[in-house]
């Protein structure tokens, strides 16, 4: 890493740098932006719930009711639609899909409008539910008209991010929304377990201490599971001789699924707690607050299930092992001691199967601990989803400095080339 940073700002990588600094930049006109608050509308008070995921994704925006307050969230519902559509479901998608670049483009631009879409539908529903009452249809739609705008530029400037800087957009502006609420919510929990009195003093500093261990070790433990990986072995038949050629591996990630099945199940378990607070009935409500809640055993239980689901099925979207049989075969390549074609897609098939079992035991204790730790201390949901926010902040920085390392090692592969 050392080593990284000293070439970083060696004079020949000044263009990188630069690409940095641009980086820095647009991350910097999000994270002012979430601080600018849409006319005539005021800070929310309420209990978000699981919609707190999207306010701490947004940089705290949701709550102050920002021009960013829906952040990039109805991008990515978008995304996961456009994704499921492409399994076979509708044979457009799915030939778009086989098109290549061009047809990768097409895609690209449905997904987009697809986002600014829900983004108004979502912008809509968050002012008819959080404004209060005395407000018009009208007032509704210019509150969600700003809201998309702002859904909109962020877009953009995600684009922008890939395009001049370094790593992907997109993800870069959610880590940034992330880590500028991490500060307030240790210093939620300080507040909660030290200086409101509702434990002993020597109590309530034993618990924030656990509560910074707890996400120290969850730190460590996505960092160690993330650089995981199966590597299971492949070898080439060297043509001209009929031996075998040299032996290379195809590396397979534990955690394949990244922290979109968290994303999934909690954006799931969300959708009731909208409508409880749309229609505003109270057998509902108390049904989705006694067994639609992740912080009651029932609620748990789903959101567990849910997760191991969407682990499977996104991993699946992923990584077809039909077709990474059908490459190897057509490469030439083989696992040792299995038969090319159905014998290698079922190989791979259980080997991702006990792979995301391994995926998705890790995703339900780093989403899962944080969320007992508070029903325990009695901490609020702001505090609750910090499990979820460290596994997205990890995966991307860990993301964007391999990106950040195979463009300074391209480069000196580049400069020792050109000298000989």
């Amino acid at each position: 890493m050392f080593q990284t940073m000293k070439q970083l700002f060696a004079p020949t990588n000044k263009d990188l740098r630069i690409r940095i600094l641009f980086t820095l930049g647009a991350l910097m006109i999000f994270v002012i932006g979430t601080g600018v608050q849409v006319p005539g509308t005021a800070d929310v008070t309420v209990n978000l719930g699981f919609l707190e995921l999207i306010n701490v994704m947004g940089g705290g925006a949701l709550k102050q009711f920002s021009i960013f307050g829906l952040g990039v969230m109805p991008y990515i519902t978008a995304s996961i639609i456009v994704q499921l559509l492409q399994m076979d479901i509708f044979p457009y998608f799915s030939e778009l899909k086989d098109e290549g670049p061009v047809g990768r483009q097409k895609l690209n631009q449905i997904t987009r409008y697809m986002g600014i879409i829900f983004a108004f539908i979502e912008g809509f529903a968050f002012a008819y539910a959080f404004l209060g009452s005395g407000k018009t249809t009208m007032d509704y739609m210019y509150v969600a008209t700003i809201l998309t705008a702002g859904t909109a530029f962020l877009l953009w400037l995600g684009d922008q991010v890939t395009q001049k800087g370094i790593g992907n957009g997109i993800s870069l502006i959610i880590l940034a929304g992330i880590v500028s609420t991490m500060p307030s919510m240790f210093i939620t929990a300080f507040k909660e377990l030290i200086t409101k009195g509702e434990f002993a003093l020597w109590l309530g500093i034993l618990l924030f201490v656990l509560f910074v261990i707890v996400y120290f070790l969850i730190i460590v433990g996505v960092i160690f599971v993330e650089l995981a990986e199966r590597k299971i072995p492949i070898q080439y038949a060297n043509k001209s001789t009929s031996a075998y050629g040299n032996q290379s591996f195809m590396p397979i990630k534990v955690n394949t699924a990244g922290v979109m099945p968290v994303i999934f199940a909690s954006s799931l378990l969300a959708i009731p707690a909208t409508i409880a607070q749309l229609v505003k009935n109270e057998k509902f409500i108390n049904f989705v607050n006694n067994y639609l809640t992740y912080t009651k055993p029932v609620g748990f239980i789903i959101f567990v299930a849910l997760i191991f689901f969407f682990a499977y099925f996104y991993t699946y979207i992923q990584l077809k092992p039909e077709d990474l049989a059908k490459n190897l075969k057509e490469n030439g390549g083989f696992i040792p001691g299995v038969r090319p074609g159905k014998d290698t897609e079922k190989y791979i098939s259980n080997v991702l199967s006990k792979l995301t079992i391994i995926g998705g035991v890790f995703l339900v204790i780093i989403a899962g601990l944080p969320i007992i730790f508070s029903s325990l201390s009695g901490l609020s949901s702001a505090v609750t989803i910090g499990g979820t926010s460290l596994l997205i902040v990890v995966g991307v920085a860990l993301e964007t400095y391999k990106q950040l390392e195979g463009s300074l090692v391209s480069r000196n592969y580049k400069k020792g080339y050109s000298r000989r």
